[in-house]
């Protein structure tokens, strides 16, 4: 994207990232207290573009993550909003320590932007895939954990993170993610609440980030195969989640699957489970994410294609929990 320069918020030519940078400039014209943060990857995360901006007000510390969220801290405590980036592996590994005391302990309103979330920088190899985040943040006290499923989402959720209280995390990918919002203007976010994607009373997919789009183009399939209509919600605010939404699920279609480019161990599907085991109501589910291993170097679309959490992947998964043979059987009926 060098050198390349854009009048309007056109999502479908703007990566992720770059998303979060015209925001962030957006909040900076309206609230002369937000403040940028960087560990010396302004160009990768696109905070610079804030910095160029706004250089008056934006701190790049070097390669020095826990410093940068010690300093971020001390800013929000004196009345501040900081905005720090870095990658999403950097923020809830190397920097946790500072994360989890100076900023949850403290309860001040820094908010972290984890770029390369996921698989995102397959690439890289696993050092800098970062499939834990979401477990590791969710768990922390205060804490709003937030994973948008495209660039356009990400611009709204960067925007509502300045009025939430206290800190907050935003999970988003590197490079440009399959665009499900054409125009940021589209997009109908409320952080606190799951978007229902695609209405359905047959099975429910819960999904976050990346595995949003992979899910609609799964019910598009089971739609064409077998005719089902299978419900999608964005869950975009892993914490605090949507328990109606879920709630909702369970009551109206009895089957729930999760889909998520992070481990299956405590990240959405098992904040999903736990509402499920706190409601007390029988369902068909299954959480769909990375194995508890470290993953490999790749393509994310290859990545995500072995962990099953693609489109045919999760249609896969889906057709052996209904036991549905969706090239053949086309009379199932939902049981509950």
């Amino acid at each position: 994207m060098g050198g390349m320069v854009y009048t309007s918020l056109d999502t479908t030519k703007l990566s992720t990232a770059e998303c979060y940078g015209l925001a962030l400039v957006e909040l900076g014209k309206e609230h002369p207290e937000v403040v940028g943060l960087t560990a010396d990857l302004a160009k990768s995360t696109k905070i610079g573009v804030f910095g160029k901006e706004f250089p008056d007000r934006f701190y790049n510390v070097g390669i020095a993550e826990q410093n940068m969220f010690g300093i971020a801290a001390g800013l929000a405590k004196n009345g501040l909003v900081p905005f720090a980036s870095t990658f999403a592996i950097f923020a809830a590994a190397r920097s946790l320590d500072q994360i989890h005391t100076d900023i949850a302990y403290m309860n001040v309103p820094v908010k972290i932007i984890g770029t390369h979330a996921g698989t995102s920088f397959g690439q890289a190899g696993s050092t800098h895939h970062c499939i834990i985040d979401l477990a590791v943040m969710r768990s922390l006290p205060n804490f709003t954990v937030i994973n948008p499923c495209d660039g356009a989402e990400t611009f709204h959720a960067v925007k509502a993170a300045y009025d939430i209280p206290g800190p907050v995390y935003i999970r988003i990918n590197r490079g440009f993610d399959q665009v499900i919002y054409p125009n940021v203007q589209d997009v109908p976010f409320e952080w606190d609440k799951a978007t229902t994607m695609k209405e359905g009373n047959d099975l429910t997919i819960i999904a976050c980030g990346s595995c949003v789009f992979e899910s609609m183009q799964a019910a598009r399939m089971i739609k064409a195969d077998a005719g089902l209509n299978v419900r999608v919600l964005n869950m975009h605010t892993i914490k605090p989640l949507d328990k109606e939404a879920v709630i909702k699920a369970i009551d109206e279609t009895g089957v729930i699957v999760t889909a998520e480019d992070h481990v299956t161990q405590g990240g959405l599907g098992s904040a999903v489970a736990e509402v499920i085991a706190d409601y007390g109501k029988p369902c068909k589910f299954k959480m769909l994410g990375h194995d508890n291993s470290f993953s490999t170097i790749g393509l994310q679309e290859d990545l995500l294609a072995i962990a099953g959490i693609d489109a045919n992947g999760i249609t896969n998964t889906i057709s052996k929990l209904i036991d549905v043979d969706f090239d053949t059987d086309l009379s199932w009926k939902d049981e509950y």
